[in-house]
């Protein structure tokens, strides 16, 4: 089992920029997918990015361009950079470990972007 804790959101303001971090506990951490998801008010959870044991990510339409999430497998650790902020970037950021039928979620980080 994984245990996750995301630290790095805040206020920004528009155009601006956060890095987002995720700390793995536990096991095998180079074995999971990583993802980051995120939920803004009043709807519904939504994929941003992911990134594979591999290395392979992969990006909602929404984010291309301006996010990057990356791994170091070494420090247990996932991030998201995101730059470029926009106010409807505005939602709690949670963090995914996943491997097989296996998911373990993050309690989220609140991002909201406004000037």
């Amino acid at each position: 089992q994984v245990q996750l804790v995301e630290s790095g959101g805040g206020l920004v303001q528009p155009g601006g920029s956060l890095r987002l971090s995720c700390a793995a506990s536990g096991s095998s951490f180079s074995i999971y997918r990583m993802g980051w998801y995120r939920q803004p008010p009043g709807k519904q959870r939504e994929l941003v990015a992911s990134i594979t044991s591999g290395g392979n990510t992969n990006y909602a339409d929404s984010v291309k361009g301006r996010f990057t999430i990356s791994r170091d497998d070494a420090k247990n650790t996932v991030y998201l950079q995101m730059n470029s902020l926009k106010p409807e970037d505005t939602a709690v950021y949670y963090c995914n470990a996943a491997v097989g039928k296996y998911n373990s979620w993050g309690q989220g980080t609140q991002v909201i972007v406004s000037s």
